[in-house]
């Protein structure tokens, strides 16, 4: 998908389903991410002509995208997760509060540019030794668009878009 994601609230988009969860509640326990992988996965591989494979291919994406919403949050307030479809483009969106983390900055896992992202906690969101953002790989992997967001003003938003077409490799 060599195209930038197309704006959030893009009509194209049908909702599929949202999660919202306490963030206390989301981190008291760190199975919470492959359950919520395991339910949002399955949904992504709805209509597809081999649902397991699609749903099980993606939810590796998703549980990295999910794990990395838990390690990044600790403010306290509400966790999202929602998927949209299009006609093309699968879409998983996680917001949650967070400190004024991304002031002008964000990441986009198709950029050439590759900014730390603050978060919570340890400083930045995901990063390898190198300094490279870890979301670059993801995108790369399952040709997806990837980006952290600031979510109005008071939280982030990771938004991934992944092809619905099946012929992942």
């Amino acid at each position: 998908m060599e195209q930038e994601a197309a704006s959030f609230d893009d009509h194209a988009f049908a909702p599929m389903v949202s999660l919202e969860l306490n963030v206390a509640m989301f981190k008291s326990r760190w199975q919470f991410c492959d359950k919520i992988t395991e339910y949002l996965s399955d949904i992504l591989g709805q209509g597809h002509s081999d649902p397991a494979r699609y749903s099980n291919f993606l939810s590796v994406a998703t549980n990295e995208l999910i794990e990395l919403a838990f390690r990044s949050t600790s403010e306290p307030g509400r966790i999202s997760f929602s998927l949209y479809r299009s006609a093309t483009v699968n879409r998983l969106r996680i917001a949650f509060p967070g400190e004024e983390a991304l002031g002008r900055n964000h990441t986009n896992a198709r950029s050439s540019e590759h900014q730390p992202v603050p978060g919570a906690g340890t400083g930045y969101l995901v990063l390898k030794s190198d300094g490279t953002v870890l979301l670059s790989d993801l995108a790369a992997i399952f040709r997806a668009t990837i980006r952290i967001e600031k979510d109005g003003g008071q939280g982030i938003q990771i938004i991934a878009d992944f092809p619905s077409a099946e012929d992942f490799r």
